[in-house]
């Protein structure tokens, strides 16, 4: 795939638009980005003035006094940095320094890196461990897949109401987004964490599926710095397997955050609201097919070419996210 952050000539289109060019065209104001919004803002303006993204990125860290999970000093460093073979996540967690491409997925690595330290550094720390203890396979473990998914795909469903988080987990949409719309955002909210899910939603559209990952709290401050502490002790405890770890949330279908879903009727589309596989007791499980897999992550390898537009595979080649 083509670096986003070059120009070139696109088949029988336009000039592909430089990464100054595309970070100028974020709408900001979406609610998805609006956790992030004033550091992506800054990080935008300095690459329009030439500074490379991970320069950019790197002042803010330094200015944060940021860390990764073995306490070193968290660093972003030009792509080149990272040796040839060495695994990406390993590489963090054993130097601190996370190679950055100039591209939109890597801005938005570097933003969720800035505003969820400890939860970025523990899943740092899972995926090396994972890597030290099976070294890099043909395909990942299942908690390496499991926090990769996370890092990459995942959406923060923040309620202290069981009933609701079963309506999540049960592919129950209608009672979710139709008849509990009330319920936004004063008694459920989400806050995007994956970086790959915020490259997604530059462009949005409808199909657009995260891996929600519940979190037991009432939502009356859901921002990065609430919850990024808690969280981070959450997957510390947790047992990730895989994608089971998960409950597929159509993004677009959240109340209030896109305007053709105050019609009842968009959630009629069951290509995107799925009714999930059925478990013998009639109940939905998570484990149904998660419908867009999105910009594909550093090593390019997120979905298999079997699985045609839609369904998640493990990773192909055991090189990482990013």
């Amino acid at each position: 795939m083509a670096d986003p952050g070059t120009r070139q000539v696109i088949e029988g289109g336009e000039p592909a638009l430089g990464l100054a060019q595309r970070l100028a065209r974020i709408d900001w104001s979406q609610p998805w980005f609006a956790p992030f919004a004033a550091t992506g803002a800054a990080v935008a303006a300095q690459v329009h003035q030439g500074r490379p993204v991970h320069a950019a990125l790197d002042a803010l860290a330094t200015a944060h006094g940021l860390t990764n999970a073995a306490g070193l000093p968290l660093r972003f460093v030009p792509q080149q940095a990272l040796p040839p073979g060495r695994a990406y996540e390993a590489h963090i967690h054993a130097h601190g320094e996370v190679p950055t491409r100039e591209n939109l997925h890597d801005v938005f690595n570097g933003l969720i890196w800035l505003h969820f330290p400890r939860t970025k550094a523990m899943l740092n720390r899972l995926q090396a461990a994972a890597i030290a203890m099976d070294g890099v396979q043909p395909t990942r473990g299942p908690l390496r897949d499991a926090a990769t998914l996370f890092d990459e795909n995942a959406v923060l469903f923040v309620s202290a109401e069981p009933q609701l988080e079963a309506a999540l987990r049960g592919f129950r949409w209608r009672e979710l987004f139709v008849d509990g719309r009330h319920a936004w955002p004063g008694r459920c909210a989400v806050v995007p964490f994956g970086h790959a899910l915020l490259e997604k939603l530059v462009a949005p559209y409808k199909s657009i599926t995260a891996h929600g990952w519940p979190i037991a709290m009432v939502p009356a401050d859901p921002r990065p710095a609430t919850l990024d502490a808690p969280l981070a002790e959450m997957l510390a405890q947790a047992d990730l397997r895989g994608r089971s770890s998960f409950a597929p949330l159509p993004v677009l279908g959240i109340p209030h955050w896109w305007p053709p879903n105050a019609d009842a009727r968009f959630y009629d589309d069951a290509s995107v609201f799925r009714p999930g596989r059925r478990t013998a007791g009639g109940t939905g499980g998570s484990d149904a097919k998660v419908l867009d897999c999105g910009p594909r992550s550093r090593t390019d390898n997120r979905c298999s070419p079997g699985n045609g537009r839609g369904e998640e595979s493990p990773d192909s080649t055991g090189q990482g996210g990013g």
